[in-house]
């Protein structure tokens, strides 16, 4: 399993840029998976449904299945969160993993970068950033990629991840 992360400062566009790339490298026959990393709580689940009244009455964890779906929820309830590496192992295998979040893993990075944003570049400071996206130019010796031109962006992670 390839795994190819998206780093950039919010209000970026990692989101955005991800959810145009996905459709593109499935439609080259890539299966393709996601990890998102959240820098502050959230929920998958609705108040009032029964998954949501099992997880509040105290159960560890709560698998929802249907025959379009299943999700598995876990609460840490005060434990350690899991390393990015204990997280990778509960997904199942595919040709792509992007990564949206964990900074500070040791895996190729895509920067996303847009100036507007006001703050600095990542890149001086991670040496797993192999290419920049951006509307503007920038002084750097790594390659950049226009923010806008998905073709381009999905041909360079499908080359650097040598996917073809």
């Amino acid at each position: 399993m390839k795994t190819f992360g998206f780093a950039g400062w919010s209000g970026s566009g990692k989101t955005t840029l991800i959810e145009k790339l996905i459709p593109l490298l499935v439609k080259r026959g890539l299966r393709v998976s996601l990890i998102k990393h959240a820098h502050h709580s959230f929920d998958v689940d609705v108040p009032g449904k029964d998954s949501y009244r099992h997880r509040h009455a105290g159960a560890a964890e709560v698998l929802v299945t249907s025959s379009r779906r299943w999700v598995l929820m876990n609460e840490l309830r005060g434990g350690k969160e899991p390393t990015f590496e204990e997280q990778v192992k509960h997904l199942s295998p595919c040709d792509l993993l992007i990564v949206e979040g964990f900074k500070f893993a040791a895996i190729p990075k895509l920067e996303v970068y847009r100036a507007q944003t006001g703050e600095g570049l990542l890149h001086p400071k991670d040496p797993h950033i192999v290419a920049i996206a951006t509307d503007t130019r920038l002084e750097t010796k790594l390659p950049q990629l226009d923010l806008n031109d998905h073709q381009g962006i999905a041909a360079f992670i499908i080359q650097h991840q040598k996917l073809a």
